[in-house]
């Protein structure tokens, strides 16, 4: 394998080692695709203004998230079905993270359980919850989470239907027989049947609840005492709910741009939701971001933090979890060069001043040319 140098070159490893059928799956966005390739380019529309001649030979990257100190605002989104990637799958992942020092989220639909997770070691670790219609499993998911030593819940509110992913439909997408979705495997709702389209789609209409509202976030404030991420907000509005509903923390993403075609992408949605939530909570944000640039940009706009997922599945899949461990790497040291080149010594000095968006009017501290 030649030397790899950035976050991207991982994707062109793994799509070489995998099946189609599971390569399609991670890379694949919904419809069109315009979401997808959007979360990458919208990042491309935000340039720095770099400020020099400050001492940073001594660089902070550590960061608190939900009251836990990690080393870097960058953490793992939740990404489903690892062992499709590579037989370690979520246990990689997990070791991975913590080594880093930094969050793992583990998926619902992970095919490693939350005790088999738990059980690799120490580590700060977060829950992605989708609700099902049957609430008894929800509750015994959430309890297990909980016995497990997770931290947080991170409850996906994007995906009452699944999205139309059309790689997924042609390859007739089904989990292979080998794997089972682990948090459900004694529930027997840990297999996904073959269907004549995306047996992931089959699944979900069969088995997540699409009456999830707003009173469902309250309710799980009544049966868990864990902190509760809302992921999936996009607007101000919804913002504006999620604090109100008691939400700990939002997550500003478009699912990996797989639900909604035709959403914005999500660092383009992030100063709306930002600025409705008025510091009340923390916002994260999770989509497109593949460079240490892309995590400035975030901060700089106002997030507490990033969350990334395809580049976990493509360098799990590339080089197991020493994949992994060099993806997290990458990022940190990306991301430390970024701030040392705009002058910026810890995420506090990290300001909106230090960037300019193309949909912003010019600044007014600009020379104004004379009438």
């Amino acid at each position: 394998m030649e030397e790899i140098t950035n976050v991207m070159e991982y994707e062109a490893v793994a799509k070489k080692k995998l099946p189609k059928m599971v390569y399609d799956y991670y890379a694949s966005g919904a419809e069109d695709q315009w979401t997808l390739a959007e979360n990458r380019n919208a990042f491309s529309r935000i340039l720095f203004r770099p400020r020099i001649l400050i001492d940073v030979s001594k660089i902070d990257l550590t960061t608190t998230v939900l009251g836990f100190k990690i080393s870097m605002p960058i953490m793992v989104a939740p990404t489903a079905m690892q062992k499709m990637a590579h037989p370690e799958g979520e246990y990689a992942t997990a070791r991975a993270a913590s080594a880093a020092g930094t969050i793992m989220t583990l998926s619902s639909w992970a095919t490693s359980s939350v005790e088999e997770v738990a059980s690799t070691g120490p580590g700060v670790r977060f829950f992605q919850l989708y609700v099902y219609k049957d609430r008894k499993v929800v509750e015994q998911l959430v309890r297990r989470a909980e016995r497990a030593g997770f931290k947080a819940i991170a409850l996906t509110v994007d995906t009452p239907r699944l999205g139309r992913r059309e790689a997924d439909i042609k390859n007739r997408f089904t989990l292979p027989p080998n794997l089972t979705l682990k948090n459900f495997e004694g529930l027997d709702i840990g297999k996904m049947d073959k269907a004549d389209d995306s047996g992931l789609a089959s699944y979900v209409a069969g088995q997540v609840d699409r009456s999830l509202s707003w009173k469902d976030v309250q309710w799980l404030q009544t049966i868990t005492s864990l902190p509760i991420l809302v992921k999936g907000v996009l607007t101000g509005e919804d913002a504006r709910i999620a604090v109100q509903s008691g939400a700990a923390g939002i997550i500003v993403s478009n699912h990996g741009a797989r639900q909604l075609d035709y959403v914005p992408a999500t660092i383009m949605a992030l100063e709306e939701v930002v600025k409705a939530a008025q510091g009340r909570v923390p916002v994260f944000l999770d989509g497109g971001v593949r460079r240490g640039t892309d995590v400035f940009k975030a901060l700089a706009l106002g997030a507490s933090g990033v969350f990334i997922g395809r580049p976990v599945v493509f360098s799990l899949a590339a080089d197991g979890e020493a994949g992994i461990r060099k993806v997290l790497q990458m990022m940190r040291d990306e991301f430390e060069l970024t701030m040392a080149l705009s002058g910026c010594r810890s995420l506090k000095e990290i300001t909106r001043n230090h960037v300019v968006a193309d949909w912003e009017a010019p600044r007014a501290s600009l020379p104004q040319p004379r009438l």
